[in-house]
This record gives structure tokens, C-alpha cells and sequence, in this order.
């Protein structure tokens, strides 16, 4: 598996294993639990999650997909903002390392900005990594307004990733805050690579363009979009899959060599922006 290095110096995957929604039905349970250890059979070992999916049922799914195998995961949580302050975060982190049946949190993310100070944030997350609770933390949902005002407070400098909404529907982020990331050797993880409503999916992956770059490559459209963002420098994608069958594609998307030709018509079919647009969320 290709792997970017974190400011830090630690390695982490470009191709992970998304979490949301997992946990909210006790009859897929199982089925969220082979899919996630049928990825790291595959070698998509990161795995992201949340305090917030499922109330932290997502994490404790990531708990047992990883039971007896932690020392192959790279993985990631994320912190409510309401919970970011000192106090709370030390509770926050200590709930997600039980349910994760782990030591330690590789890289741990504030997940939106909310009430409590940066600095305050920052520090709170420069002493879990002091104590070991985490090897790593960043930022979610961060436009670059934000990443500049958090890297110029205390601990700033230490900001690993900024995970943002990222595909080919929506690539504001390309106009400012990548290239920005980009210099300062921030990677950026791009979450809902594939979209994640139904409707706003079925736009995207029936694209026509889109379609007959994956017909001239034998492959998916979906397979076609994720290829897109894993080519590019200092990115790591995080798509979600459930049945075995898109867990595998997820894998086989990082053997496709996209084209000048196919580029040029994805180019055409999602227009890069011509402007500064606000951080799209989900």
C-alpha cells in the first residue's frame, strides 16, 4: 500500500476504509465487521471513524473488525467540538480508546470547529499525544481560513491532516485550500469520495463522461472517480464499503493510470473552480 508521510514522519496509507453509518443496525453488524477485515486482508488498513457515528457504535464495530490485529490498523477517530476543550477531550479520547480496544489513537481530528478555543483544542491535543493516547492529531471541515489560523497558534504546527469533503463534484477546495495544504505538507483526506446521498451518488457515478472513461479501463465509474483523487499528490481517500464486491474494486482503483485524455474529459464533465467557493461539508 502507497503511503504519505505525515509531518510527523509517520507513514499513513493514501487508500483507507470509511465508517459512516456503520453501527446503526445490529443486523448488519457482522457484515460492517468482515467487510472492514476484508479491506485489511486487501491491505486498506486505515480505518476511520468517529465518536460521533452511531453515538460511538462505528467505533466499536472498528473494535472488533481489528480484535487481534491492531498492531496492522492506522487508525482514526474524531473528537466532537463540543469536546474539545482540556477536560473533555481526556473523557472524549478515553471513550473512543475502550470501545477502539486500543492503546492509542494514530491520528486523532477535531471533527468541525465549534465553541472552545483553537488554542485550547490544540493544547488538549498536544497533551494526549505527550501522554500517548495518540500518535498523531489534525483537523476536519477546516477551510483555509481556519488552517491559517490554526497553524500560527501553539501546536499548530503539529496539525497532520485536514479531512475534508473531496471528489469530483466537489472540488472547491482546489482553488485555495489545496495548494495551501500542499505547501505546507499537510495531506488532505478526502472523505465521501463517492458521494454519500443517494441522489447526489447516482449524479456522479452516472455521469456520462465519467461512464465512458470506466468503459474505455474495463472498470466501474465509481472505480474511475476514486483513481482520480488516489493519483494525486498528498492526498488519502477514505471510501466506505460494505459489500465485499465494492470493497474490492475500492482496492483494485489504485492500479488504474488515468490518462491526459481521460483527465481532460473529467476535466470537462466536472469543472475545476474559477473562483474562491465556501468549504463544502456533509
Amino acid at each position: 500500500m502507497k503511503t504519505l508521510l505525515l509531518p510527523s514522519g509517520s507513514a499513513i496509507p493514501i487508500l483507507g476504509q470509511g465508517t459512516w453509518y456503520m453501527g446503526e443496525d445490529p443486523v448488519q453488524k457482522q457484515r460492517e465487521i468482515d467487510a472492514l477485515r476484508l479491506g485489511m486482508d486487501l491491505g486498506i488498513t486505515l480505518i476511520d471513524t468517529a465518536e460521533m457515528y452511531a453515538d460511538g457504535g462505528a467505533e466499536e464495530i472498528v473494535g472488533k473488525a481489528i480484535l487481534g490485529r491492531r498492531s496492522e490498523a492506522f487508525l482514526v477517530s474524531k473528537v466532537y467540538p463540543h469536546n474539545a476543550d482540556r477536560r473533555g477531550m481526556q473523557a472524549a479520547c478515553e471513550r473512543s480508546l475502550r470501545r477502539l480496544g486500543s492503546e492509542y489513537i494514530d491520528l486523532y481530528l477535531l471533527h468541525w470547529r465549534g465553541a472552545v478555543p483553537l488554542a485550547e483544542t490544540l493544547e488538549a491535543l498536544a497533551a494526549l499525544k505527550k501522554a500517548g493516547k495518540i500518535r498523531d492529531f489534525g483537523v476536519s471541515n477546516f477551510d483555509s481560513s481556519d488552517m491559517l489560523e490554526a497553524c500560527e497558534l501553539p501546536g499548530g504546527e503539529q496539525i497532520a491532516v485536514n479531512q475534508v469533503l473531496y471528489n469530483l463534484m466537489r472540488r472547491g477546495i482546489e482553488w485555495d485550500l489545496l495548494p495551501w495544504c500542499r505547501r505546507r505538507s499537510v495531506p488532505v483526506m478526502a472523505y465521501s469520495p463517492l458521494e454519500s446521498a443517494a441522489s447526489e451518488q447516482r449524479r456522479l457515478l452516472n455521469n456520462p463522461q465519467l461512464k465512458a472513461v470506466a468503459r474505455r479501463h474495463e472498470v466501474s465509474a465509481a472505480q474511475i472517480a476514486l483513481a482520480w483523487l488516489l493519483r494525486q499528490e498528498q492526498i488519502i481517500v477514505i471510501p466506505k464499503a460494505v459489500d465485499p464486491l465494492h470493497v474490492r474494486e475500492n482496492r483494485a482503483a489504485l492500479d488504474i493510470v488515468l490518462t491526459a485524455q481521460d483527465l481532460l474529459e473529467l476535466d470537462q464533465a466536472f469543472s475545476p473552480p474559477l473562483r474562491s467557493i465556501p468549504l463544502a461539508m456533509r
